[in-house]
């Protein structure tokens, strides 16, 4: 079985919409690492120094190939994140070799068949 790893850039607010949004196409699990930062094209404003920015969220999803897209255009559309301008990133990469995964591939194998029939 071959997976992908989504990985989504969204505003804290929007983490838990991205989140049930990507289960509901498939995602069996997620990592969160909360309060990262990033700029864009144009730099955020700062105040007597202090950058004033919205704190974001990275959202780690280790899903099968086969649904990857699916789950990844959910994300973005849970998201707003062609809608609203700054709101979020989503992109995927290829895994090579995955372990640690039993549970979710029996799992992953049983849903797999049920879209072949």
């Amino acid at each position: 079985m071959k997976f992908k790893l989504i990985i989504a850039l969204v505003e804290d607010a929007k983490t838990d919409i991205v989140l049930d949004a990507a289960r509901a196409a498939g995602a069996t699990g997620a990592t969160v690492i909360t309060s990262v930062r990033g700029e864009g094209l144009k730099q955020k404003k700062s105040f007597l120094g202090l950058t004033v920015a919205g704190q974001r969220d990275m959202a780690l999803f280790l899903v099968e190939e086969h649904r990857a897209t699916d789950i990844m255009e959910t994300i973005a559309d849970a998201g707003s994140f062609c809608e609203e301008p700054g709101s979020g990133v989503v992109f995927q990469i290829d895994i090579e070799d995955a372990i640690g995964l039993e549970s979710q591939v029996a799992a992953l194998r049983n849903v797999l068949k049920e879209d072949e029939l």
